[in-house]
């Protein structure tokens, strides 16, 4: 059994029976676009558990979530807003709009006004990087859906769209680098081929058959799009449809959504065009160049894709179960990708349906489960758990490395809430630290060189 199916099978045994893997087939629900009319669905009907529901919004009220809403087969199973945040408020979706911007491209590319093989430098003039003049010219949209631009993504400021900002650092499609310059830069070759602004061609092509609403704002050097948490949840189902609205297919080249939600290049394989991908043997992170051994999200399913935003933006679709859900939110200190925040989200999710599990147990173990915060750390610096209560009783807890040997290893006494892990000795890589399930079970965590 390798390491990614024994995570799998210890966070997924609960879900497996009340989420059904043959929902391809079936007939996906899809709201009207005006007024505020979406059909629910009980959770009873999945067979899941109040206290198991309650337990899931208390987690997320921990984490700073603002909007949580999960959709089965189109249709509402849970929407809980927390503090002020409200069914019309909005909210910014960070990084997570990345993947609106690819999902855009396809449509200009359908429509002929662009194809992603083209130069970039076609639409953006010739000197819209540093880079020496035969070095620009090797790159073009595909590369910026990609992120494989080859642009020094270690400059000062790597949000910067300014040519003096994009500076050369290898080939384009050689290097893999989460650069949000050239990305922003895409807004620009989109209203330039379409002779609109990004706003009013996302408004015709993507809001109007959707009922979407929300628009891009510029921040600085970003463009940044604001929306309610129902609209992206509108977006998830959109895509989740493979780019058909009730029987409109918006995005009609099938070849290119393949390849949005697919592995891109061979160089990151958890990315395809803006997405984050699960279900791979490698990954990587960004302002890194290392590659981990794992996927993204050990308790997430494998078909999993996620557009994911700084502070938990999230969208998380799965098509083998028509499953949508979208968080809206502030999860500071959780980097570009919030891949902890997805991942402990999927394991709440996937104890749904743990109704075996009484309500005073259920309580007594997620009182004491534990967090790491970060997840991913340098060689020798501390890695960090946090339990939401202090330990009831001492936790035995070792650590496993990606061939599944234990190197580490130790105990936590009673009244404990907090405290380090040592990294010093670890070599850069994928480690999972084993605990007892009352305490969370098995946590992923990197350390890096």
């Amino acid at each position: 059994m390798t390491m990614r199916n024994f995570l799998r099978n210890c966070y997924m045994l609960a879900a497996l029976a009340t989420l059904p893997a043959a929902v391809q087939a079936q007939t996906l629900y899809f709201p009207p676009t005006t007024g505020t009319t979406w059909d629910t669905m009980q959770p009873a009907s999945l067979g899941w558990c109040p206290e198991r529901i309650d337990t899931l919004y208390d987690y997320l009220e921990r984490s700073n979530t603002k909007a949580f809403i999960l959709l089965k087969d189109g249709k509402i199973v849970l929407e809980q807003y927390f503090g002020t945040f409200t069914r019309d408020s909005a909210w910014y979706w960070a990084s997570a709009g990345k993947s609106l911007t690819a999902f855009t491209v396809g449509i200009a590319q359908q429509e002929g006004f662009l194809s992603i093989q083209d130069t970039t430098s076609d639409y953006l003039g010739a000197g819209w990087t540093a880079a020496p003049a035969a070095k620009e010219e090797k790159i073009t949209i595909w590369h910026q859906l990609t992120m494989t631009s080859g642009l020094d993504d270690a400059v000062p400021d790597h949000f910067c769209t300014l040519d003096t900002c994009l500076q050369y650092e290898a080939d384009a499609g050689t290097r893999w680098a989460y650069h949000n310059g050239p990305y922003t830069l895409l807004d620009d070759v989109i209203s330039q081929a379409t002779g609109q602004t990004l706003n009013a061609y996302i408004n015709q092509k993507i809001k109007v058959p959707t009922g979407m609403t929300g628009a891009f704002f510029a921040s600085g050097y970003n463009n940044v799009f604001v929306s309610t948490a129902r609209s992206m949840a509108r977006f998830g189902l959109l895509v989740l449809g493979r780019g058909a609205w009730n029987g409109t297919q918006v995005l009609t080249d099938t070849a290119y959504f393949n390849d949005m939600v697919n592995t891109s290049q061979n160089l990151n394989q958890a990315y395809g065009y803006l997405w984050w991908l699960n279900g791979k043997a490698s990954f990587m992170v960004p302002t890194l160049q290392t590659v981990f051994p794992s996927d993204i999200s050990p308790a997430a399913p494998d078909d999993m894709y996620a557009a994911i935003g700084k502070d938990g933006q999230l969208i998380s679709v799965v098509p083998s179960q028509n499953l949508v859900f979208v968080r809206m939110g502030l999860a500071p200190n959780t980097g570009d990708v919030s891949f902890l925040l997805m991942d402990t989200i999927w394991q709440n999710i996937n104890r749904l349906g743990d109704c075996a599990v009484s309500v005073e147990r259920a309580d007594s173990r997620e009182a004491s489960a534990i967090v790491l915060a970060p997840n991913v750390v340098r060689a020798g610096d501390a890695l960090r758990w946090q339990a939401a209560a202090p330990l009831r009783e001492a936790v035995r807890w070792r650590v496993i490395d990606a061939l599944g040997r234990q190197v580490a290893s130790g105990e936590w006494q009673a009244s404990e809430q907090s405290g380090d892990i040592a990294t010093a000795d670890l070599p850069a890589g994928t480690y999972v630290l084993h605990l007892p399930a009352a305490q969370g079970g098995a946590l992923r965590f990197v350390v890096v060189r």
